[in-house]
């Protein structure tokens, strides 16, 4: 059984050879095929490349156990990883609309785009094929491990299948239809960098809630309180604090419990408990119980 983060190395290695594969195909049918397009779409590799690279680097940092400088362990440093994945989108969607645009302006002044060959339709196609198995390999892994990291990246490959789809439009539209109608490549390239920009939102979004110790959601909170009134001696449940840690959550809360119990007794009550969150959120879930005899 391969351990947490070798599942990880493997899948992360796996995507970034492809990434280099994809990144030498894409830049060469991108100037051998005159396909603006086509180039984007091979800068976008190479930022996966890149992001690979982080992955690897911050995971590994994240596995580390806790120590007496970091009582609740390093798992922020895989949130770290999600927001440089993220920012690393938005830069790469910003120099797709930007060329993009550049292009269309060229056009709408009079002016031709030498129509790509098909070179670059091919690329775009096997790019499709190979970046769409790559996410859905990637992504299966990180819902394994519970990876945040592994799944921003995971997204990532779908974000450069989904900018060769648009890349495939726009080049298949300009062969076929001939110079005249070159300009859908950078059309297509705009429409790329609007979709990369929402997907790094949405990690940019999703880091920056754990960052600042955003609550977890109120289903998973419903959730916490459900297993914790499975103990029918449990009769309240306040001040429940939660937040994620990497790829663990915490989870704090005050328990009310008949006084008439022992302190042992309510020691087997409360070691029940986290044994039955640690059931449903994982072993290495953070727990801080406080009970209290019930008013």
């Amino acid at each position: 059984m391969l351990s947490r983060d070798k599942k990880i190395y493997r899948v992360t290695l796996m995507g970034s050879i492809v990434n280099m594969i994809l990144l030498i195909l894409k830049f060469a049918a991108g100037i051998l095929g005159h396909s603006a397009a086509m180039v984007a779409d091979a800068v976008h590799s190479l930022s996966d490349f890149l992001t690979d690279i982080v992955v690897i680097a911050f995971v590994r940092l994240s596995s580390k156990p806790a120590d007496k400088d970091h009582d609740y362990g390093h798992g922020k440093y895989e949130t770290i990883a999600t927001s440089i994945i993220g920012m690393a989108l938005i830069v790469v969607a910003v120099m797709l609309g930007w060329n993009g645009i550049d292009k269309i302006i060229y056009v709408i002044q009079g002016n031709k785009l030498e129509s790509p060959g098909i070179i670059a339709l091919v690329a775009a196609i096997v790019s499709i094929l190979l970046k769409e198995w790559v996410f859905r390999i990637t992504r299966k892994v990180a819902l394994e491990v519970n990876s945040q990291a592994l799944e921003a990246n995971a997204w990532h490959h779908r974000s450069d299948a989904l900018s060769s789809v648009g890349t495939t439009i726009g080049i298949g539209g300009a062969v076929m239809l001939g110079s005249n109608w070159a300009v859908l490549d950078p059309i297509a390239a705009v429409v790329v960098s609007v979709l990369i920009f929402i997907t790094a939102f949405r990690l940019l979004r999703q880091a920056s809630g754990e960052l600042l110790e955003e609550s977890l959601p109120k289903e998973t909170e419903d959730k916490i309180e459900e297993i914790v009134y499975r103990d029918t001696l449990v009769r309240d449940i306040h001040n429940l604090h939660t937040r994620r840690i990497g790829s663990i959550i915490a989870i704090e809360m005050h328990l009310r419990l008949p006084g008439y119990i022992t302190l042992t007794e309510s020691h087997c009550h409360a070691s029940e408990i986290e044994r039955s969150l640690r059931d449903e959120f994982g072993d290495n879930t953070h727990i801080m119980l406080h009970i209290e005899p019930i008013k």
